[in-house]
């Protein structure tokens, strides 16, 4: 080796460590779970695949991943579909000077607990909760409307609220990196507005819009605390399944298993949304 290959190796050394022991060795470890049994407190660590063919068959584990998915991806595009707007007005039409007190705004809603914007959304949305109140006072409404709380409708009210930062800071990224140039000369050569946004801008922002459905859709997949809260029984999500197994029925291998599951089917659709954000930027 040379001694700038020894130079480098030597860098990125410390970084390489700790990769590997704080992310691929717990991920290796609860891939190894996966394969055993669990009878109480004994673990059996003889490799077996019934787990899996439990998660497969048991159609409560169906149910909850198959609603997992559904939320996240309502999550997914709500958000994006709502903050796209908002990052487009901040791109082209705040002015240079103050782009930076909207993005500061944009992240204010860092500044408190996650679990404290979970909770009032609790108050928000709840039978006699702020919603509720208002609209019957002003007689809109002849009695409190239940629809809203403690099911998959809360969920996805939650999360996108707690993720929509999370969304506009990419995409305004993305549009911030467009060369105005391109869109003056679409429009110099009888292009109307609308055209020149399909053809031009929102080719170019692509790459903000799929790594802003990437940053919500993998970490809203396995978030549990929203459903727990605001969800109830019809709002309930894989992750609360895998927290029950592991912290309830004392079967580590089963939560494992399901875990394994989830972050494959992630990595799946993560994958497909990376192929054809390839493709149409082809």
């Amino acid at each position: 080796m040379t001694t700038d290959a020894r130079r480098g190796l030597a860098l990125i050394s410390p970084t390489v460590v700790y990769v590997l022991l704080l992310l691929a060795a717990p991920l290796a470890a609860v891939v190894t779970f996966s394969f055993w049994t669990q009878d109480f407190l004994t673990i059996d660590r003889t490799l077996t695949l019934n787990n899996y063919r439990e998660a497969f068959t048991d159609p409560i584990y169906r149910t909850l991943m198959l609603r997992s998915l559904t939320i996240s991806g309502v999550v997914t595009v709500v958000t994006v579909v709502l903050a796209f707007p908002i990052a487009y007005f901040v791109s082209f039409q705040v002015h240079p000077s103050r782009k930076a007190l909207w993005i500061f705004l944009i992240t204010i809603p860092f500044w408190t607990s996650y679990l404290l914007r979970v909770f009032l959304w609790k108050v928000i949305l709840g039978f006699n909760g702020v919603l509720n109140s208002g609209l019957l006072s002003l007689g809109l409404i002849d009695e409190p409307i239940t629809f809203i709380l403690y099911n998959a409708n809360a969920v996805v009210i939650t999360l996108a609220h707690a993720f929509a930062p999370f969304t506009i800071l990419p995409i305004y990224v993305a549009l911030e990196k467009i060369d105005r140039s391109l869109i003056e000369a679409s429009q110099d050569l009888g292009e109307s507005k609308v055209t020149t946004f399909f053809r031009v801008t929102l080719p170019l922002a692509m790459p903000g819009v799929i790594a802003a459905t990437l940053i919500v859709f993998i970490p809203t997949i396995g978030d549990y605390v929203t459903p727990r809260l605001v969800g109830g029984p019809n709002g309930l999500m894989i992750a609360n399944m895998i927290q029950t197994q592991f912290l309830k029925l004392n079967n580590a291998p089963m939560g494992a298993t399901l875990a394994v599951l989830a972050m494959c089917a992630v990595t799946a659709i993560s994958l497909v949304f990376v192929f054809f954000n390839r493709r149409y930027l082809r």
